[in-house]
């Protein structure tokens, strides 16, 4: 993909480039869904609360895997300065290093 062509997983307000093709499709909790590139993918359910990820028919062995493993550590918008400091403004992964539980 170019930068002028990006995935549908992609934030308008994102800057960063896809990394690949579509290869799965992130849904939100009342089942709305977009499909993405891994890097978009992961940002996106990185953004949301309780995000799933399902590969595409012709996506790569464990693209769904890579996806869901990478947005445990990415912070939701991650593309938003500023400070981090409420649970929702951080990575699950800091949380649970810091004890919040969802």
């Amino acid at each position: 993909m170019t930068d002028t062509t990006r995935c549908p997983s992609a934030h308008p307000e994102d800057p960063t480039p896809c990394d690949g093709p579509a290869v799965v499709t992130v849904l939100d909790d009342h089942n709305a869904g977009a499909d993405g590139c891994e890097h978009h993918a992961a940002r996106l359910l990185a953004s949301l609360e309780r995000g799933r990820v399902y590969p595409l028919l012709d996506a790569p062995a464990g693209a769904a895997i890579r996806v869901f493993t990478a947005a445990d550590s990415i912070r939701p918008f991650p593309w938003v300065d500023g400070p981090r400091t409420q649970p929702n403004q951080r990575s699950r992964a800091e949380n649970r290093r810091q004890g919040v539980t969802e």
